[in-house]
């Protein structure tokens, strides 16, 4: 006797429907609705990237071919082709996004995505920043042209290194400067950013020198300074000079701080890199290991990439565009959550796999993250009759 429903009904209970009424509510998303529901479209676009569809007609025909369990997914029906393109263009997209954020909130403060600590030594919340291009045909989506003949869009990303998971996503056309984003940032006193030297710019430096919020980045090639302290380097390490600098020129006029140049060998690639940053206090090293961990945001991105459904697209319109990729982030973090409480020791392109192989496998979740090969067996004895045939006087049973 089957006893549990759907793995894929028991991940749709990290939703709460008061939660989600509640956002439906406030975005008003069911305004002038004729029956079909916010939660049958975000349960229709979480399988989209859950079991990796293609298209529309791939949605609506996998949970077609599903009726008989999609009552466990509160659904009373699969969605028609042109019901779900139409949502996908007009419903608001920024219910998914505040979704996705109290969901991870949510997560967070319960320990749900393992030990909230970095591996430095230091307390200050480290953080990472980057934004990555998402390539778009310009025939199909002439509202994100980036060039002559390519389309494309921007995510930036800022994430924690706590988990290795957002704090703040923004989603814009790739010709946005990824130092906009940067300039959206509200960090907290004692913050430490890492990022690449796309995300210069001296004046922000300054505020956020003066707000105490920490920054290592990449120095610009032509950048002009003058030294104003030269600081012993650590033995045996790969730190080439540490000195304290103050910047000449329109950038000394735009951040009058001291700042400090840390060179660092780099012995994969066989150059130097000079990090710029305006913390004091730190050891050389450390500031050199601080940006190197900023790689994690490029695995953040690959997980994205390759695991969900944010290089091809079910809709056109910008709207649908970004109820995708918020749709992805939630995916992806139902998926690091999964990984976290699994005890296979699968990779994470492993187990997005396993589960779109087991989306509506009738077995408890946590029982199949303990061991997802194994076969769960029903204890309950079976009551067969006895059958006995006249003249031969056996019996079977």
């Amino acid at each position: 006797m089957v006893k549990t429903a759907s793995i894929f009904s028991q991940l749709l209970r990290f939703f709460p429907q008061s939660e989600f009424m509640s956002l439906v509510s406030k975005h008003k998303a069911e305004a002038a609705a004729k029956g079909f529901t916010s939660w049958t479209h975000f349960v229709s676009m979480l399988f989209c990237q859950l079991a990796s569809a293609e298209s529309l007609r791939e949605i609506c025909t996998g949970l077609e071919c599903c009726l008989g369990k999609l009552r466990h997914l509160g659904l009373r029906c699969a969605p028609k082709k042109s019901t779900l393109s139409y949502a996908n263009a007009h419903r608001p997209a920024a219910m998914f996004e505040e979704l996705f954020m109290n969901t991870l909130a949510r997560f967070r403060a319960l320990g749900q995505l393992g030990p909230q600590q970095h591996k430095f030594r230091f307390k200050n919340k480290l953080y990472s920043m980057d934004a990555t291009v998402i390539s778009l045909c310009l025939s199909l989506f002439p509202w994100a042209k980036y060039r002559r003949s390519k389309g494309g869009v921007k995510a930036h990303v800022l994430i924690s290194h706590t988990d290795y998971l957002p704090c703040f996503v923004h989603i814009s056309t790739a010709k946005k400067a990824d130092v906009k984003a940067a300039r959206m940032l509200a960090l907290s006193p004692d913050s430490i950013v890492a990022m690449d030297r796309a995300y210069n710019d001296y004046s922000l430096f300054s505020k956020w020198t003066d707000r105490g919020v920490y920054f290592v980045t990449r120095l610009k090639s032509n950048a002009v300074y003058e030294v104003v302290e030269e600081r012993r380097i650590p033995q045996n390490s790969n730190i080439l000079q540490d000195r304290i600098i103050r910047l000449s020129g329109s950038a000394g006029e735009k951040c009058r701080h001291h700042l400090r140049v840390v060179t660092v060998w780099d012995e994969e690639k066989d150059r130097y890199i000079d990090l710029l940053t305006n913390h004091l206090e730190f050891g050389a090293t450390t500031i050199s290991s601080i940006y190197k961990d900023r790689w994690q945001i490029e695995l953040f991105f690959k997980a994205l990439k390759q695991n969900l459904k944010i290089k091809t697209f079910v809709g056109t319109s910008e709207n649908a565009l970004r109820i995708q990729i918020w749709t992805a982030l939630i995916a992806l973090l139902l998926i690091k959550w999964m990984k976290h409480q699994s005890k296979s020791g699968w990779c994470l392109s492993l187990m997005a796999a396993a589960l779109r192989w087991n989306l509506f496998v009738y077995r408890d979740l946590r029982e199949w993250l303990a061991d997802p090969t194994a076969w769960s067996v029903d204890p309950s004895p079976i009551n067969q009759l006895t059958l006995t045939i006249p003249g031969i006087g056996q019996h079977f049973g």
